[in-house]
C-alpha cells in the first residue's frame, strides 16, 4: 500500500471499546461518539457494538452520524443558522442549543423534539487555553443558574462539557461535585444529563470502577439518564499514520524528510507545538521533517538503531484523534489514504484521494 496512509487497527480500537462497554453495564451511563474528533465511518458498524449513538458539532457531523452510525443521534452546534434547523430536527433524536437565545430563537419550531441546552461551569482541567471550554469569556454555553432558570421548562437536558485532556479521576470527582453544588436544583428538573468527552477513562491504569460507580451515583440521586461523549478515549492508540522517508541531510542535526505534513495530515502537532509519537530503539537522533514549504513542518525527533535513508517506512502512534477530520490540501500535498486493519490481521483501503479531490475542494 503506498504510503502515507492512516492506519486503523481494530484489534488496538477493540481495548477501549471493551471498557467503554464495561463502563456503561456498571454506571448505566450511555457513550456518543465525539464525531468532531474522529469521523471514519467505515469502523462506525464496529464501534456501533459498544457505544449508543453519536454527538455532534455540525449540520454535516450530525447528518453523518445518522447515516452510518445505528443508535442515538444528538445534535449540538455552538450557533444553528435559521436555514440549517428543519434539517437538524428532520436528522436527530436530540437537539441541544448553547444559548438561552437560541432556544428561544428556535422553540416553536423545536417544541415537539427532545431539546437540551449547553451549560458552561467555569471549571476545566485544561492546560490549552485554545482548548479551554471554561476560558475566560467564553461562548460555549450559558455560565448561570440565573440566566438557565427562565427557559428551563422548554429543556429535559443539559450539557456540561467542561472536561479535557482530563486522565485524572480525583479531579473529575471534584468538578462534577461543583456543578451539583451549583446547577443541583436545575439538574433535578432534568431527565437527562451529558456530561460531554475530554474524560481519558479509557487510559492505562484508569478507575473505571470508580469512575461508573461517581457517574452511577450522579444518575441515581438526581434521577437522570447519564450520557458521556468520548472522542479521544474511543479511539486513542487505534491508529497509525505511515509514511515513507524521501530525502535526508545533515544541518546540525540529521534531517529526514517524509511523504507527509503535521499542517496537512496532524494539524493538532502543529496548534499545540507538541511532537508526534513514534517507537524508538537506539541512539540515533533524527528530526523528522514534513514536505510542505512551512519551515516549522516537523513531527519531532525520535532515536533509532540506525541512519535513516530514503525508502525506510515509518509509523506516526495515536494518530487517529483530531487528523482525518482536520487533514487538508495545503500545499496541494498527497492526502493520506485511509487502511483498515481487521482482527485477523487482513488490510484493506478504503479510501484513497487523487488531484481530482483536490481540484474538486477549490473552485
Amino acid at each position: 500500500m503506498m504510503t502515507p496512509y492512516y492506519l486503523v487497527d481494530k484489534s488496538r480500537l477493540l481495548p477501549n471499546m471493551e471498557k467503554i462497554a464495561h463502563l456503561r453495564e456498571q454506571s448505566g451511563a450511555k457513550a456518543l461518539l465525539a464525531l468532531k474528533c474522529f469521523a471514519t465511518w467505515s469502523v462506525f458498524d464496529f464501534m456501533s457494538e459498544y457505544m449508543d449513538g453519536t454527538t455532534s458539532s455540525s449540520l454535516f457531523e450530525m447528518k453523518l452520524g445518522r447515516e452510518k452510525f445505528p443508535g442515538e443521534t444528538h445534535a449540538y452546534s455552538v450557533a444553528w443558522a435559521p436555514n440549517e434547523i428543519d434539517e437538524v430536527l428532520a436528522n436527530s433524536d436530540k437537539v441541544i442549543f448553547n444559548t438561552a437565545q437560541q432556544l428561544q430563537r428556535f422553540e416553536e419550531k423545536s417544541r415537539n423534539h427532545t431539546r437540551g441546552l449547553r451549560v458552561n461551569p467555569g471549571v476545566s482541567t485544561s492546560g490549552f487555553d485554545l482548548a479551554d471550554p471554561a476560558r475566560p469569556f467564553s461562548r460555549l454555553g450559558e455560565h448561570t443558574p440565573e440566566d438557565i432558570e427562565p427557559v428551563a421548562d422548554l429543556i429535559s437536558g443539559f450539557m456540561f462539557h467542561n472536561n479535557c485532556e482530563n486522565d485524572s479521576f480525583e479531579r473529575f470527582d471534584e468538578m462534577l461535585g461543583q456543578i451539583e453544588a451549583r446547577f443541583g436544583p436545575l439538574i433535578k428538573r432534568m431527565k437527562w444529563i451529558s456530561l460531554g468527552g475530554g474524560i481519558h477513562f479509557t487510559g492505562e491504569n484508569y478507575p473505571l470502577d470508580r469512575f461508573a460507580e461517581r457517574l452511577k451515583r450522579f444518575a441515581g440521586e438526581n434521577e437522570v439518564q447519564v450520557y458521556l461523549e468520548p472522542g479521544e478515549a474511543a479511539i486513542t492508540n487505534s491508529t497509525t499514520l505511515e509514511l515513507t522517508v524521501l530525502d535526508t541531510l545533515y544541518n546540525g542535526k540529521n534531517l529526514a524528510i517524509v511523504d507527509s505534513s503535521i499542517e496537512a495530515h496532524m494539524l493538532d502537532l502543529l496548534i499545540y507545538r507538541e511532537s508526534a509519537k513514534m517507537q524508538e530503539a537506539g541512539d540515533q537522533e533524527w528530526m523528522i521533517c514534513g514536505k510542505s514549504c512551512l519551515a516549522g513542518d516537523i513531527f519531532g525527533e525520535f532515536k533509532f538503531d540506525h541512519a535513516l535513508k530514503p525508502g525506510d517506512r515509518l509509523s506516526i502512534q495515536d494518530a487517529a484523534g483530531y487528523t482525518m477530520v482536520k487533514k487538508n490540501w495545503f500545499n496541494g500535498l498527497q492526502m493520506p489514504s485511509i487502511a483498515i486493519r481487521e482482527l485477523d490481521g487482513t488490510e484493506r483501503l478504503v479510501r484513497s484521494f487523487t488531484y481530482d479531490d483536490f481540484a474538486a475542494a477549490l473552485s
